[in-house]
C-alpha cells in the first residue's frame, strides 16, 4: 500500500473497508488523512490504548463533532464524579429489573411490527423492520410516543449525519443543526412536563436526579435524552441485518442457532467482532503518543478503526471468518467492559447501552429465527453496505416461508 495514494475517505474504501484492514494494520497502522487532518490507528492493541488511556485521549473532540447536535454535553465528554453519577442513572434504565421489564415491551413491540411482514413471505429486514423497531424501542425506554417515531427518526438522521461526517459541507451542516434544532424543541416541554408530573420512564429518572445537590438543567437532561437515542437507535438496526445476513451466509451455522437458541449471543457478540455497526471512534490526543515508530502531535484527532482491530490476528485467529464457536471471542463477556471485541469501546466510556443491544437483537432472532422457514436472499435484490463512521447494510431483502397463521408468530411472544 503506497500510504500517499490510498484515502479512507476513497469510494473504493467506502465500498468494502474490509479489504483494506490488513493493508494498513501491516504497512499504515497509523494512517493520516490530510483532508480530515486526523490519524486513523487499525491495530487492535493500538485501538485499545487509545480507549483506555484517557489522560492522553480525551473525548474533547466531541464538543465540536456531537454538542452542536446533541445540544449539550453528552456522557463521553464528561469526566470525574459527573461522569459517574450521570452515567449510573442512564445504566440503571438498561440493565437489572428495568431491562426485564423492556424486554416485554421489546417483544410485543416486535411482534406488532412483524405480523403483516411475516404473512407476506418476503420483506426487507432492514427497511421494513429494523429501522423502526429501533427507533420505537428507544421512545419506549424514554416514555416517549412511539407513534412519533418517523417523525422522531428523520430529525436523528441529521444528528448521526452531523455525528458521524468526517467531512461535511456547509449545506449539510446547516440542514443537519436545524433538524437537530427542531429534535430540541420537540423534546424541552416533555422534560419540563415530566419534571411537573414524573413517571416511571427515564426522562423522569433524569429530570428527578441531581448532581453535587443540583437537579440537571432541562438543556443537559435534553442532551442526555438525545445521546440515548443515538446510541439506542443507531446500532440497533445494523446489527440485526448484519446477524441475519451472516447466519444465511453460513446456513451449517444457522442450523446451529435454530437448533440451540442458547447460541444466539454468540451469534451475536460475533457479529460485533466481525462488523461492528461503529467503525470509528475518535478521540483527541492531549499530548505526543508514538504508535508503531509514528508520533500523533497533541491536539491531534485520532480516529479508532473499530472493524480492523476487530480483525486484528494478534486479538483473534483467523480473524476475517465469521464463527460464533470461536473459542477467542468469550460471548459470556462480549457485552461487558472485558470484551475482546472493541464494538462498544472499551474502559471509562463503554457503551452505556450494551447490555439492551443485546437484549434488543436477542430477543428479536430469537421471535424471528424459528418462523423464518426456508429463508434466503431475494434474488436479484443484491447486497450493499454503507457508512464510514457507522456501517450496515441499505437493505436486506429475504425470501422465506410465509407465516399464514398468526397464532404461531402471537405464540412466540
Amino acid at each position: 500500500m503506497a500510504e500517499s495514494r490510498f484515502s479512507i475517505l476513497s469510494e473504493e474504501y467506502a465500498a468494502a473497508p474490509e479489504r483494506y484492514f490488513g493493508q494498513l494494520r501491516e504497512y499504515a497502522p497509523v494512517h493520516h488523512e490530510p483532508a480530515a487532518d486526523a490519524w486513523f490507528l487499525s491495530r487492535h492493541r493500538d485501538v485499545r490504548r487509545v480507549l483506555t488511556d484517557h489522560r492522553v485521549f480525551s473525548t474533547a473532540t466531541l464538543q465540536v463533532r456531537a454538542e452542536p447536535v446533541m445540544r449539550g454535553p453528552v456522557l463521553a465528554q464528561m469526566t470525574g464524579a459527573e461522569h459517574t453519577a450521570k452515567r449510573r442513572i442512564v445504566v440503571r434504565a438498561f440493565t437489572g429489573p428495568a431491562l426485564q421489564e423492556q424486554v416485554r415491551t421489546l417483544r410485543a413491540n416486535a411482534v406488532e411490527l412483524l405480523a403483516p411482514l411475516l404473512a407476506r413471505g418476503r420483506t426487507d429486514i432492514v427497511n421494513e423492520f429494523g429501522k423502526p423497531f429501533a427507533v420505537r424501542a428507544a421512545l419506549d425506554v424514554l416514555g416517549l410516543d412511539r407513534e412519533d417515531w418517523r417523525w422522531v427518526a428523520g430529525r436523528l438522521a441529521g444528528v448521526g449525519e452531523f455525528i458521524t461526517a468526517v467531512t461535511l459541507t456547509e449545506e449539510r451542516r446547516r440542514v443537519c443543526l436545524e433538524l437537530a434544532a427542531e429534535l430540541e424543541a420537540h423534546l424541552v416541554p416533555i422534560v419540563e412536563q415530566r419534571r411537573r408530573h414524573p413517571g416511571a420512564d427515564l426522562i423522569s429518572a433524569l429530570c428527578a436526579a441531581e448532581f453535587d445537590g443540583v437537579a440537571m438543567s432541562t438543556r443537559e437532561v435534553v442532551a442526555l435524552i438525545v445521546n440515548v437515542l443515538v446510541a439506542a437507535v443507531e446500532p440497533a438496526d445494523k446489527t440485526l441485518g448484519l446477524l441475519l445476513k451472516h447466519l444465511i451466509d453460513h446456513p451449517e451455522q444457522l442450523a446451529d442457532v435454530r437448533r440451540d437458541l442458547s447460541l444466539l449471543p454468540a451469534a451475536i457478540a460475533e457479529t460485533l467482532r466481525f462488523t461492528p455497526p461503529v467503525q470509528l471512534v475518535p478521540r483527541r490526543a492531549e499530548h505526543d503518543a508514538e504508535f508503531a515508530g509514528t508520533v500523533v502531535p497533541a491536539g491531534a484527532t485520532v480516529f479508532c478503526l473499530v472493524g480492523a482491530a476487530n480483525r486484528d490476528p494478534e486479538a483473534f485467529t483467523d480473524p476475517d471468518r465469521f464463527d460464533l464457536h470461536r473459542p477467542d471471542l468469550g460471548a459470556a463477556r462480549s457485552f461487558t467492559a472485558a470484551a475482546q471485541h472493541l464494538a462498544f469501546g472499551t474502559g471509562l466510556h463503554q457503551c452505556v447501552g450494551a447490555a439492551f443491544a443485546r437484549a434488543e437483537i436477542e430477543t428479536v432472532a430469537a421471535l424471528l429465527l424459528p418462523l423464518l422457514d426456508e429463508v434466503r436472499f431475494t434474488p436479484g435484490s443484491g447486497y450493499r453496505e454503507t457508512g464510514l463512521y457507522t456501517r450496515g447494510p441499505a437493505a436486506l431483502s429475504l425470501d422465506f416461508t410465509p407465516v399464514r397463521d398468526q397464532a404461531a408468530l402471537v405464540h412466540h411472544r
